[in-house]
């Protein structure tokens, strides 16, 4: 059996699957000590597996044996084995270790890298897996690398024409399921005459 995956949230009593022996006297279900885990529990009549604790990611896929035993005659047995996996949970958003950075970038430069930003985020997999983008600012002026974190200027800058200062919202945002998650920074960009 290797029923559908289970949240990592899921909650004691929860469903995983239902085990059937046919046979031509009821049966009696176990659930072998072999597990050694302790997280599963079958009802001995319906065969219905249910969570007996809460998961840990890192303990699974788990594999363990339910017996179906002639209820008359306890040595008429047989054996299936129950492959169960937990699916990994959107836990936390990405985080830039400073939520506000200032940085100077002279006038006249042509288009030039700013700064690398680096955010983190305590998910594995693919809730762990970080894109990014400019959520405000002046997008004709900046953009973003989004799988590096680069931001760079796409223009020059005149000191005396144009503002000095400008602010760039930056969000990096995980790839997690059910949803998505973001973190913010807000660059500072000042510019030198």
């Amino acid at each position: 059996y290797q029923p559908a995956p289970l949240s990592e949230k899921a909650l004691p009593d929860t469903f995983v699957v239902q085990v059937s022996a046919s046979y031509k006297v009821p049966v009696l279900y176990s659930v072998l000590p072999a597990d050694g885990t302790g997280y599963f529990v079958i009802d001995s009549s319906t065969g219905i597996v249910r969570t007996k604790k809460n998961l840990k990611l890192e303990d699974f896929p788990v594999v363990f044996s339910v017996r179906a035993t002639d209820s008359s005659n306890a040595h008429i047995f047989n054996e299936a084995s129950v492959m169960v996996e937990v699916i990994d949970e959107n836990d936390f958003p990405p985080f830039f270790p400073s939520s506000l950075l200032e940085e100077r970038l002279e006038e006249n430069l042509p288009a030039a890298q700013i700064v690398q930003l680096k955010a983190q985020d305590n998910d594995t997999g693919r809730n762990g897996l970080l894109t990014y983008g400019i959520l405000s600012g002046d997008e004709l002026k900046f953009r973003i690398d989004n799988a590096t974190g680069v931001l760079y200027s796409t223009a020059s800058f005149d000191y005396e024409e144009e503002p000095t200062e400008y602010q760039v919202v930056i969000y990096a945002e995980d790839d997690g399921i059910p949803e998505k998650k973001r973190g913010y920074c807000t660059v500072v960009i000042k510019i030198i005459d």
